[in-house]
């Protein structure tokens, strides 16, 4: 994590009480392309979004093997395949049976952000979505997807709409370091918002303990959780 990313942040009450009227966002026409840092970011980002749309492509860029570096539960190896594993569940609990997943297997904590945004232009076409962690998340993985994303959109007249994930957690409302002025939100039915939690829950490496030693604590406590069981999904486009 880096240093923006500490303590408990933003309590979602307060995100909650904010009165931020954002623009609905427009539903793209055709199959969106969808880029995950890691296991679980396109669920917290855009699982109710997933959950709606009737076909996706998902990009797995790493496959997470570095959440719990020390744990001593799981070596790296495992652990990443058991996260594939949780993708595989948490997008089936979404309705996507059979998704088209490109699992690149980057370094979790060391993406190529070159060799992405080759990957990434190879993938897209002018007018398509591609869905992207935001370029200034606070997580270094996250933010080179976001580049690669931007960089790859930008030379192929695809459509970039950058996701939010540990923004929630440092920023607070009327931050003047998030661009909200770009925002646009989902309004999830009770149904999407269901299956979403539902989804999310299937990550029980990153929602549960490992074990009971400090290395193996859960990644997305409660408190994590709960700014991502909203009502609304909010995206930079």
């Amino acid at each position: 994590m880096t240093p923006l990313i500490n303590g408990v942040g933003t309590a979602e009450s307060e995100w909650r009480a904010w009165d931020a009227a954002w623009p609905p966002l427009e539903l793209p026409a055709t199959s969106p392309l969808v880029v995950a840092p890691h296991p679980d970011d396109e669920v917290l980002g855009a699982g109710g979004l997933l959950a709606r749309l009737p076909d996706v492509e998902i990009v797995a860029v790493t496959d997470g093997e570095a959440s719990h570096p020390h744990s001593t539960v799981h070596r790296p190896a495992a652990l990443a395949a058991l996260r594939r594993a949780e993708t595989d569940e948490a997008l089936a609990r979404l309705g996507r049976t059979a998704p088209a997943i490109h699992r690149l297997a980057h370094p979790d904590g060391a993406v190529d952000e070159a060799a992405l945004t080759t990957a990434l232009r190879r993938l897209l076409t002018p007018g398509r979505w591609c869905l992207a962690s935001w370029r200034h998340d606070g997580h270094p993985d996250h933010e080179a997807v976001g580049r690669a994303a931007a960089s790859a959109c930008a030379a192929t007249g695809a459509v970039l709409v950058e996701y939010p994930i540990w923004t929630w957690h440092w920023a607070t409302p009327d931050d003047p370091r998030v661009p909200w002025d770009r925002c646009r939100r989902l309004v999830l039915t009770g149904a999407e918002r269901a299956a979403k939690r539902h989804a999310l829950n299937a990550f029980v490496t990153q929602t549960r303990p490992l074990g009971p030693a400090d290395h193996d604590a859960a990644i997305l406590p409660p408190h994590v959780l709960a700014r991502f069981d909203r009502p609304v999904e909010v995206f930079f486009a």
